[in-house]
């Protein structure tokens, strides 16, 4: 799909640009110029500057180099064991008192990858991640989940959310397909557009956070699903396939967009000056910051001051940095009083920083919002998040009508190693990267589906349990919750997505015994069914549902009907990967859009 006339005024959109105060306050744009003109060429530099919060050598370094921007890390907490929304805010008031200590007193954007939920601070409400919103196909329910991560991240103190991820994920061996809402870029695109407007607001504003859509562009299609890899399609099916999700979020107001550590046409795209300045901004007129992914730029080149030259001069207003940004800020000075890189570059990416601290209202309200700190993991909250789970679980079988199950049954027998795990059903970019191993109390923080379960059925009900499935005779039915670990970006790249040995166990024992099996399938991505269907009664697609799994319970008691369809196909076998809509001629086990109710 060529980029038409209908994005040439996309940046009228953009929200950031007219706001202003009543009577004759002055605009943003107004405020913008009136700052840039008191700035320091180092107090630009800073502002372009993200330091991941563990390697900020001191929080004086905010001060003395003008800082724009920190990012919270995978895995830092602000101390030892402590790790809640107050912890947080304490911690991001802390720095950002550092940079009201400035001359200009610009304030400090705080950075979290908040990407279903604000699910890297303990005790916030673990929401789906994109596979399964996708397939909720409602627009209404993302931004609604958007709009409570917003609430949970301002109330800790974060401002910045890098999310929602845009991908149009086209290959069932990447590690981060979960991040992907669907394989059909015109999903994907309604999908992202929701969510901006659900972490920003209609218009970004103080309730809101900054929104960012990632990764520019085209990370789902690398060769093999091999995460970071080269992306081997021509300039056509980029623009056809990659792009709607990015050209809609703009459409919505978008803040900001990182780029993708991809190849294409075997170049970085970190240094692509065409797709960032010329495509990015120039013809689809985006007017946010673009925001390098974390030590993008030292990829590009061998050499460090070629990475930064090639790297600013291309288009990039903030750059992420892990431990060097002492040596990041000396060099690019350096290299704008040496003439290679521009003043007008260098303006360029301070304005569309300041043009989101002022529409954020950094400047006048800098800190945590602490009155929303009762709202992160509350029950409301929760109650909502059981809602959107209940739209996201896809059902693919149901033979002799076997669900609803009944809440009276005699014995129900639960098995499988993701029966009481909420590490497998929450999966990756939860609490410590991967897993719950280093929260304090996992119970208090959610509920397993075996919790869950043991809720939901009567006081005459008995739950027998084995994870191998082994004891289920005479049981009126088992149920099997089988599916992926917890993995993140490269360490999920998976060169053969199938039904692990270990999940197959459990149904075969129970199949045997001669009793039908409800299996219930946590994962990130389509895998190879195989027996896990052939041997199962019924099969609902719980994705990866996050902390309120009882939306997933829900669905097979009849307290929720299954209402969600699938957003990416499942192959019917590994010789069929990828398998997308509108490539090749094989069928899939079960295409896009396929789904069953009661």
């Amino acid at each position: 799909m060529l980029i038409t006339k209908r994005f040439i005024c996309i940046s009228l959109l953009f929200p950031l640009l007219s706001l202003s105060c009543q009577g004759n306050a002055p605009t943003i744009e107004e405020r913008i110029s009136e700052m840039m003109a008191k700035m320091t060429l180092d107090e630009k530099i800073g502002q372009m500057v993200m330091v991941g919060m563990q390697y900020l050598q001191s929080p004086e370094d905010i001060e003395k180099y003008g800082i724009g921007s920190v990012v919270a890390s995978v895995g830092f907490y602000p101390k030892p064991g402590l790790n809640s929304a107050q912890d947080w805010a304490d911690f991001n008031d802390t720095l950002q008192s550092y940079a009201m200590r400035t001359r200009l007193k610009i304030p400090l954007l705080s950075a979290i990858d908040a990407v279903h939920g604000n699910a890297l601070v303990f005790g916030s409400v673990v929401l789906p991640h994109n596979i399964g919103m996708g397939c909720s196909g409602n627009e209404e329910l993302i931004r609604q989940a958007a709009k409570l991560t917003a609430e949970e991240m301002r109330a800790a103190g974060f401002t910045w959310n890098l999310a929602p991820c845009a991908a149009v994920a086209r290959d069932e061996r990447w590690g981060r397909t979960y991040e992907s809402y669907s394989e059909v870029p015109e999903l994907t695109a309604k999908c992202v557009a929701a969510a901006v407007k659900g972490y920003q607001g209609d218009a970004l504003g103080e309730t809101g956070v900054l929104a960012c859509a990632k990764h520019f562009v085209g990370d789902g299609a690398t060769l093999n699903g091999i995460n970071e890899g080269d992306i081997e399609i021509d300039g056509k099916a980029l623009r056809a396939i990659h792009f709607p999700p990015y050209i809609a979020a703009i459409e919505a107001g978008v803040g900001s967009v990182m780029l993708s550590y991809s190849r294409f046409n075997g170049e970085k795209i970190h240094g692509q000056r065409y797709l960032i300045q010329s495509v990015l901004k120039g013809e689809l007129k985006f007017s946010g910051i673009v925001v390098s992914d974390w030590g993008g730029i030292y990829e590009i080149a061998a050499d460090t001051v070629d990475c930064i030259e090639r790297a600013v001069s291309a288009g990039i207003d903030v750059i992420m940095l892990p431990a060097n940004y002492k040596e990041f800020i000396k060099i690019l000075r350096t290299l704008v009083r040496q003439q290679k890189i521009s003043p007008n570059r260098i303006d360029d990416a301070v304005r569309r920083v300041l043009r989101a601290k002022f529409a954020l209202g950094l400047f006048e309200k800098p800190y945590a919002k602490r009155e929303l700190l009762a709202k992160v993991g509350s029950e409301e909250h929760r109650r909502q998040a059981r809602r959107i789970v209940q739209a996201t679980g896809v059902l693919l079988k149901n033979d002799d009508k076997l669900l609803p199950l009944a809440k009276n049954l005699p014995r129900i027998h639960l098995a499988g190693k993701s029966a009481n795990s909420l590490a497998n059903q929450c999966g990756g970019w939860t609490v410590d990267f991967n897993d719950f191993t280093r929260a304090p109390d996992s119970i208090s923080f959610g509920m397993t589906f075996y919790q869950a379960l043991r809720q939901t059925v009567g006081v005459g009900t008995t739950i027998s349990y084995s994870p191998d499935g082994i004891g289920a005779t005479g049981a009126s039915v088992g149920i099997v919750v089988i599916g992926e670990t917890p993995y993140t970006e490269i360490d999920g790249d998976r060169p053969y997505p199938v039904i692990a040995e270990e999940d197959l166990i459990p149904i075969r024992n129970i199949a045997a015994a001669k009793v039908p099996v409800v299996v219930v399938l946590m994962t990130g991505r389509p895998l190879v069914l195989g027996e896990a269907l052939t041997k199962s009664s019924a099969f609902l697609v719980a994705w990866l549902p996050g902390t309120e799994v009882q939306g997933i319970v829900d669905l097979l008691f009849g307290d929720a009907k299954p209402s969600a369809k699938l957003s990416h196909s499942f192959p019917q076998s590994i010789e069929q990967i990828p398998i997308n809509v509108g490539e090749g001629s094989a069928q899939p086990l079960f295409k896009v859009g396929a789904g069953l109710s009661y």
